[in-house]
């Protein structure tokens, strides 16, 4: 059955932001707000979370399957913009239920009982790579554009991403999370935050066989997809080719340090990354350093739970709205963060950040 023959409806109580279908025996999620590249707002994730737990005891349903509406992606990630209004009308502790609810459906999507199939194909960023990374079978694209880019709205890469950045081979993980940058499908394989990489043509084919088997893995994918290659050449992964200067420069714990070596690198991108770092939230940065090393010894909901606490500070801090306005809002791409550089936040601020431990 196409998907244009299928039963879309919403949630029962709630909006047309998220739409659901059964589809044999696959329950079908759709985030449904193209125009926003289905940015997850409050109604969004309150209805993820409602349909989720229904589906995770319903016998009918023997797999789920996400995917987002339009052409442009499956997620741009949370609704950063309405998020700071809040904290402009001086309400951050909405902002901080509003983390709580999105963790609890990436908790969900982490523990599901049943298959959990995400097509990452577009954009696939922020709280996206939240609902679908933490799934059972994640699928790239040729067209994925994947990132945790919160550092440049002055907030730290959260919904349990440092799960699987601190995990990453040698300091790839650090380098995405300090930067934001942006990555292709082949990478988020290597990167550990997908497991197949297929052509956008085969969705159709994914589809097919999942409904032939609900417990079909992404190495059974990714051979059903292989003919669909042109000439059976595949998108290959880039970092490895940044490996030496990116280990080389993201190793230990103090982001001034990074900072530093990447600025004064021979290698030309190594430079450009550190540029880039510099323009980013000298708190976010800082925090995200420390972050993304406790995560390395955590478990899924640990980081969640960290996200939390960490979320607190960020709905106080000047940088979170500045950064959003520079970007999202007035979009002069010109922020006035609080720090002038990292190597200014103090390592108090640091811990403060996560309760006061060293």
């Amino acid at each position: 059955m196409s998907d244009d023959e299928l039963t879309w409806a919403p949630a029962p109580g709630h909006g047309d932001e998220v739409l659901y279908a059964v589809d044999g025996p696959l329950g079908r999620v759709r985030l449904n707000r193209p125009r926003a590249i289905n940015a997850l707002d409050g109604p969004s994730i309150d209805s993820l979370l409602q349909q989720l737990t229904a589906w995770a005891d319903e016998p009918a349903v023997a797999a789920v399957v996400l995917d987002g509406a339009g052409d442009r992606g499956l997620c741009a990630g949370g609704d950063v913009r309405a998020l700071r209004e809040e904290v402009l009308a001086g309400r951050p502790a909405r902002v901080v239920d509003y983390w709580r609810r999105e963790y609890a459906v990436n908790a969900l999507v982490a523990s599901y009982p049943k298959p959990y199939v995400a097509w990452m194909d577009g954009v696939v960023m922020g709280g996206g790579v939240g609902v679908s990374a933490h799934g059972s079978v994640r699928v790239v694209t040729g067209s994925t554009r994947l990132a945790m880019p919160e550092t440049i709205i002055g907030f730290f890469p959260d919904v349990g991403g440092l799960w699987f950045l601190s995990r990453a081979p040698g300091e790839l993980g650090t380098h995405l999370a300090l930067t934001g940058a942006t990555v292709g499908g082949a990478d988020a394989v290597l990167l550990g935050l997908a497991d197949v990489l297929v052509p956008p043509t085969a969705k159709a084919a994914v589809l097919a066989a999942l409904r032939e088997d609900p417990a079909t893995d992404g190495l059974a994918l990714a051979e059903l997809a292989q003919e669909g290659w042109d000439a059976g050449h595949a998108p290959r992964a880039q970092l490895p080719a940044d490996r030496e200067w990116i280990d080389e420069c993201y190793a230990g714990d103090d982001a001034a340090v990074v900072l530093e070596r990447l600025l004064s690198h021979p290698s030309a991108a190594a430079r450009e990354a550190g540029e880039s770092l510099a323009a980013r939230s000298p708190f976010s940065v800082a925090v995200t350093m420390e972050a993304v090393r406790r995560a390395a010894s955590m478990d899924v909901p640990q980081v969640l739970e960290q996200d939390l606490l960490l979320g607190r500070t960020f709905a106080g801090h000047p940088d979170f709205a500045e950064g959003v306005r520079a970007l999202l809002v007035d979009k002069d791409r010109s922020p006035r963060w609080h720090h002038a550089s990292v190597a200014d936040v103090p390592r108090a601020e640091v811990l403060a950040a996560f309760g006061g431990g060293a």
